[in-house]
């Protein structure tokens, strides 16, 4: 299935850590472009390398730009109208660019392991209401039966897929995803593929239900692999560095 097909979320969300997450119908069918990701566009090519490392020192420069980029999707709830693409890259840029704030709000740091609570604490704000990075990332993009999202978003970790230094946009976002896929399977320094054996990113094992609804876990990485692989190839995990993805 690919992000072009309408998509429901009627009835998906629930209650997560007492509070109701908000309930929509992404079933728009045209690239209505709603959004505007210019800024954010901006931020990424002057502060992110083509291999995912940030420059938090410049970005801290430009906190302002930063914020009312997030102010402006804040201000800008999701609709019904909208189609599964404008939302899937609001969400994973909201998430991404959360995250930057996340980290220069406690920068310097040598982790976002170490700053408390990272992903469980409520203050990305949408609408009228706050959210933490894992409401964003577990109770929303996941339920959007799109696993691609895995390699979108980024976690300010060297192990996690990189930050692509260009937005998602819904025009774009089925290329982008498609990408960003290929480049993180393939990547050597978070995947380790031969015919015989995998040594896998933990990911691809704390995210295992939502790669194999339709196939095993090789069925789905031989998609993008640029290898041959045996079906029966032995899987291991390698350790997960959770240093700070910053360019040195």
């Amino acid at each position: 299935m690919t992000v072009l097909s309408i998509f429901s979320l009627a009835g998906l969300f629930s209650f997560f850590g007492g509070k109701e997450m908000p309930q929509y119908e992404f079933s728009g069918t045209s690239q209505s472009e709603v959004l505007d990701h210019t800024a954010w566009n901006s931020l990424l090519k002057k502060y992110v390398d083509n291999i995912g490392n940030v420059d938090y020192k410049g970005f801290n420069n430009d906190q302002a730009a930063l914020t009312s980029y997030l102010e402006y999707l804040g201000n800008t709830s999701p609709s019904d109208i909208w189609s599964k693409e404008e939302a899937l890259a609001y969400y994973i840029n909201l998430y991404n660019a959360a995250t930057v704030q996340l980290i220069l709000n406690n920068y310097p740091t040598k982790s976002i392991k170490d700053i408390k609570d990272p992903w469980g604490k409520e203050w990305v704000r949408i609408g009228s209401e706050t959210f933490s990075l894992g409401d964003i990332e577990h109770k929303i993009l996941r339920k959007m039966n799109e696993p691609r999202i895995h390699f979108a978003i980024n976690c300010a970790s060297f192990s996690c897929p990189k930050l692509l230094n260009e937005a998602y946009t819904s025009e774009k976002i089925e290329d982008q995803l498609q990408q960003a896929s290929e480049d993180f399977v393939n990547d050597p320094t978070r995947n380790i593929i031969s015919k015989e054996k995998l040594q896998l990113s933990n990911i691809f094992k704390w995210y295992k239900k939502d790669f194999t609804e339709n196939g095993s876990l090789i069925d789905y990485i031989k998609t993008y692999s640029q290898k041959d692989i045996d079906p029966k190839a032995d899987i291991k995990y390698v350790t997960y560095d959770w240093s700070l993805n910053e360019k040195k």
